[in-house]
């Protein structure tokens, strides 16, 4: 039996297995009711509702407080002797790597080509309302993480959501919180195996083979994947026994490297048809509130701009808290703030970029149908034809990137889960590196459709929590806000204001 039918019998067994339940939970998770002539998917609204309630609740801290963010991240108001694993900018680039990806260039693709120009406009906002949300949950992460003996740390909503509702509301709030930290870990572990790895290798590979010669190319082979496959499972196994050190060593080199190349060619493109920009940005505020030929007018752009943020940047899904836990800080709030230039970074720029791109080169297949990144990259072709081997280059550091963090995120999930023996652990990276090598074999859709599912939902137990725990990041922001006053009055640490943050040694 050769490796092609196995695959394809694995593939089928699979999907006919699951099927039904990612149907079930999809329709769950992604219910849309009809608004306006268009479908309105609830989460969706869950996801920028928190924004707008943090960014009033927080005083447009996304704008109030952005310098000091990208303070913080230089370094600036580092302390010696803090607990943590890594620098503000090392914890940054370890999260940004895990939502930067795919998404910022066909989802942002399919956000143009449905919703037209104006979809950009509102992608923009969702992007710099996802900021605040974000620092919300990452100050939660770095507040109620666990550094352990060995100087390791750990985070996220499976520590935050516990142990803050106990503080906030006591036993009952601790045995709510418990309950919540085991859905939180096991959501996080089942899209990090299916979302984060062996989706990201599949179509890394996919689009090595199409520019390599399609199926009869050197790696269009079921030998070619397999060895395509073991690299990659090689690669992300040895970055991953390092553990986030040796991660953020990696994603802190890798991110700028890819950023860099896309912004780069984003620039080339935008360039080369500079008189097109006046004429593309009035097009993209105009169309927001005039789309022509959009189901459902300014609310159906409105609506497809949010959705292709709230998937790009993932703030409010409880993800991003546990690299952030990592850091070497005794202010969470610090913390948050470094956070809250993820969706900046990833929506506000990234998409924004590629959205620019897109409406200025207007490629031919921008007006045939629904793609994705095929739109992207006939976008760069009408300015550099051999740009596809650059996209190729740009989807693989993507791709590698995200497994490596989402490979971070599931391991910490899986030790809540099952302990932090170093079998336990073991038995988690090669279980991960073996998801990596099926991902250029298999497809297993269905599997990566019930593993979107599976997060989302993880965003309705996350964003509860922070509602009921905005309190305490509230009082964490005005600590940092004195503790940075005093620095700059040359106050040293600022007295009582400087303390560890609230941690368990275990």
């Amino acid at each position: 039996m050769s490796l092609e039918s196995v695959t394809e019998s694995v593939d089928e067994a699979v999907s006919g297995f699951f099927e039904p339940i990612a149907s079930w939970l999809g329709e769950v998770v992604f219910y849309a009711v009809p608004v306006g002539g268009t479908d309105l998917p609830l989460i969706v609204t869950w996801l920028v509702v928190a924004g707008l309630v943090f960014t009033g609740w927080f005083g447009f801290i996304q704008i109030r407080k952005f310098r000091l963010a990208v303070d913080v991240v230089r370094g600036k108001y580092d302390e010696k002797g803090s607990a943590g694993e890594v620098n503000h900018f090392q914890a940054l680039t370890a999260a940004v790597s895990g939502t930067v990806g795919l998404g910022n260039i066909a989802g942002v693709a399919v956000a143009v080509s449905i919703g037209g120009p104006g979809a950009t406009f509102w992608m923009i906002l969702c992007g710099l309302l996802g900021m605040a949300t974000k620092f919300v949950e990452v100050t939660l992460g770095v507040k109620y993480r666990e550094v352990h003996t060995d100087g390791t740390v750990s985070g996220g909503p499976m520590h935050y959501l516990p142990k803050g509702l106990a503080e906030r509301f006591g036993r009952n709030g601790r045995t709510l919180g418990k309950v919540l930290a085991v859905l939180a870990s096991f959501m996080i572990l089942f899209f990090g195996l299916f979302g984060g790895n062996l989706f990201q290798v599949n179509q890394s590979y996919a689009q090595l083979v199409s520019v390599t010669g399609g199926e009869d190319g050197a790696i269009g082979s079921s030998a070619g994947a397999l060895f395509f496959g073991i690299l990659v499972a090689a690669l992300v196994g040895i970055v991953l026994l390092g553990g986030i050190r040796s991660i953020a060593n990696v994603t802190s080199r890798l991110v700028p490297a890819m950023a860099g190349i896309y912004i780069v060619a984003c620039l080339v493109v935008i360039l080369a048809n500079v008189t097109a920009v006046p004429d593309a940005v009035t097009a993209i505020v105009e169309r927001a509130f005039n789309p022509q030929g959009v189901a459902g007018g300014v609310l159906g752009a409105l609506i497809i701009g949010f959705k292709r943020a709230a998937f790009s940047n993932e703030a409010g899904l409880g993800s991003a808290p546990i690299a952030h836990s990592a850091v070497k800080t005794k202010h969470p709030a610090s913390e948050g703030l470094v956070a809250l230039l993820e969706p900046f970074i990833d929506t506000v720029v990234i998409c924004t970029m590629t959205a620019l791109t897109i409406v200025i080169a207007n490629p031919a297949s921008l007006g045939e149908d629904i793609g994705g990144v095929t739109i992207t990259s006939d976008a760069f072709e009408t300015v550099m034809p051999w740009f596809p081997y650059v996209l190729t280059v740009a989807v693989m550091l993507f791709a590698i990137s995200t497994v490596l963090t989402w490979g971070y995120y599931g391991l910490k999930a899986w030790t809540y889960l099952f302990g932090r023996s170093r079998t336990s652990e073991v038995t988690y990276k090669i279980l991960y590196t073996v998801f990596a090598i099926a991902g250029s074999l298999l497809t297993l859709q269905t599997l990566i459709d019930l593993a979107d599912a599976v997060l989302f939902s993880l965003a309705v137990i996350n964003i509860i929590g922070l509602y009921l725990l905005a309190p305490v990041v509230k009082r964490e922001l005005d600590s940092f806000t004195e503790f940075v006053r005093a620095r700059k009055a040359g106050g040293g640490t600022g007295g009582g204001d400087d303390q560890e943050p609230e941690k368990t040694t275990v």
